[in-house]
């Protein structure tokens, strides 16, 4: 089996989240697919955003028609920060013989190093980089790195750094919370149902940005 797992703050969930992982998906050949929304990125400690109830939520509302996307609450559950490493040790538990590739943009490349225990996170998954800026990222792999860099076939169950070949989508969760908070319409970013729910719950009104 290959699994694909995206964390994050989905804050909300928008095409850009979904859809350059469909894009990838084929060249990958994930079997499943797990969107984790976390409680705590170790890089947005400072940032307080919606609350986990509605992030999950959402999330499940955008993914609820395809069967191969799972969203997991496990991040959510453990409270505190939210540890690559951490999820990843649950899930190769759970997981033993699959191949597990945790997928980042290309701008996570550089502060590659600055992960908690990143020799383990190797030991445990691949990293499956979408493309975020539209241009080549293989140059911002660090150095110490790049012997890692695998086609998506000859990449083993874990210990690789594989690009996937995507489509960029031009929309970020910052962009979709000022649009709401200005009036503006969401309907081309957010899947309908994820809009209903922004609506209804009145998110993104304040001050949050």
């Amino acid at each position: 089996m290959r699994i694909g797992i995206c964390g994050g703050t989905f804050d909300p969930f928008h095409r850009g989240h979904l859809e350059p992982v469909l894009a990838a998906r084929d060249v990958m050949q994930w079997d499943r697919v797990f969107y984790i929304p976390a409680h705590q990125q170790p890089f947005k400690q400072d940032q307080v955003g919606t609350s986990g109830y509605h992030r999950f939520a959402m999330t499940v509302l955008a993914t609820e028609t395809r069967d191969e996307m799972y969203v997991s609450p496990r991040e959510l559950d453990r409270g505190d920060v939210s540890y690559t490493v951490d999820t990843l040790e649950q899930l190769r538990a759970e997981h033993p013989d699959a191949t597990i590739d945790w997928i980042i943009g290309d701008d996570n490349l550089p502060q590659l190093d600055k992960w908690k225990s990143l020799p383990r996170i190797f030991e445990l998954a691949n990293f499956a980089v979408l493309t975020r800026t539209g241009a080549s990222a293989a140059g911002l792999v660090p150095a110490a790195h790049r012997h890692r860099v695998a086609a998506p076939r000859t990449r083993g169950r874990s210990g690789a750094i594989v690009f996937a070949d995507n489509a960029t989508v031009p929309i970020s969760s910052t962009e979709v919370r000022r649009r709401v908070r200005a009036g503006e319409p969401i309907d081309a970013f957010v899947d309908p149902r994820v809009r209903r729910y922004i609506e209804h719950n009145r998110l993104y009104q304040g001050e949050h940005l």
